[in-house]
């Protein structure tokens, strides 16, 4: 179904509603898949033009459009994607939903575009008891992040919580193990915290350290609160709000950059996205960080409710960016999965 912003403004006062009732049917069908991976179906509808009026143009700012698909899948489980990781191969991801659910799967590609999904497979996100994240309601999960130990750092929203998982190890049996997080975390805005974490690679700023931008948990300012976690020491530092966009995902655009993905929405106007570069030297405690904006978008193009961002090279050393889209379980939202390559 093609989103338009007469679809958003007519159903914006029911989808919190659907959202609700029908994540309570997708937490449960989640716990199906508390103690064995299991493979699904998720059949994939190509996109060929990004911009909705100009199917011709392909470069969106520093972005150029590489393609992208509609994701459905009969699995109720399927939907609410709101982290990414992208493995080097720029094929094999890693993904969460908010209901506390693994997914991951292989994209497929025709002539350099993204045709399809293959391999995927769903898991509940245990802890450390083996239990499921969902049935300790710790499934707002929000944010994903590889970390230099090679472990995967993942935020929780509403509990305030990181958790860690050996999925090199484990796969998607690996129980989360939840580490020491600032105390000042419980003061973070119910539901709009942990929708941001990264981790420097080794050379860059920071490396190995855990950077956690809030969604839009303010300070006295007005700016987003940002953290950065380094195993005792912890910096304090902010992102600069702007134009009522709030934040839904990073990554790290080597060798020095993070790249925020951000999203706007409002009843009479839809949604809209931007993505914005921040220098990782700029972090320090008690820094106001502010960036250029690279790319911008509303509903006159193919997004949604864009929440996860990945990052990947390919074979002709392009960089290229994933982003993937969470319908909040909701009939009038897409699954989407769009790839630019980065443009100087």
């Amino acid at each position: 179904m093609r989103l338009t912003r007469r679809r958003f403004i007519a159903a914006g006062t029911l989808m919190a509603a659907l959202a609700l009732v029908i994540g309570s049917f997708s937490i449960a069908e989640a716990l199906r898949y508390a103690h064995k991976p299991t493979r699904i179906a998720i059949e994939a509808t190509p996109i060929v033009n990004f911009d909705i009026r100009d199917p011709a143009r392909t470069r969106f700012g520093q972005l150029e459009f590489r393609g992208g698909l509609v994701l459905t899948s009969h699995e109720q489980a399927f939907g609410g994607v709101s982290a990414l990781h992208m493995e080097p191969d720029g094929a094999h991801f890693l993904a969460l939903t908010d209901q506390s659910s693994w997914l991951r799967g292989r994209i497929v590609y025709r002539d350099g575009r993204p045709a399809g999904i293959a391999e995927a497979e769903m898991a509940a996100m245990l802890g450390p008891d083996g239990r499921p994240l969902a049935a300790r309601h710790w499934y707002d999960t929000e944010s994903l992040a590889l970390g230099a130990d090679g472990l995967f750092y993942v935020g929780i929203e509403r509990v305030e919580k990181i958790v860690r998982f050996d999925y090199r190890r484990f796969g998607l049996l690996a129980r989360g193990q939840p580490i020491e997080v600032p105390a000042d975390f419980k003061s973070f805005t119910y539901n709009k915290s942990l929708e941001c974490l990264a981790v420097p690679p080794k050379g860059a700023p920071l490396a190995g350290s855990l950077i956690a931008v809030t969604e839009r948990s303010l300070d006295a300012a007005g700016n987003h609160r940002a953290y950065v976690l380094a195993g005792a020491k912890v910096a304090r530092f902010t992102v600069k709000r702007s134009d009522d966009f709030d934040v839904s995902d990073c990554t790290i655009l080597p060798p020095a950059d993070m790249l925020l993905l951000e999203r706007r929405y409002s009843p009479l106007l839809g949604v809209a996205i931007r993505i914005r570069k921040l220098q990782l030297a700029d972090i320090k405690d008690g820094a106001v960080l502010d960036g250029p904006a690279l790319f911008e978008a509303d509903l006159a193009y193919q997004i949604d409710n864009m929440e996860g961002i990945g990052i990947h090279r390919n074979a002709r050393g392009e960089t290229v960016l994933t982003l993937v889209s969470d319908d909040n379980f909701s009939p009038i939202q897409r699954t989407l999965l769009l790839q630019f390559a980065l443009v100087q």
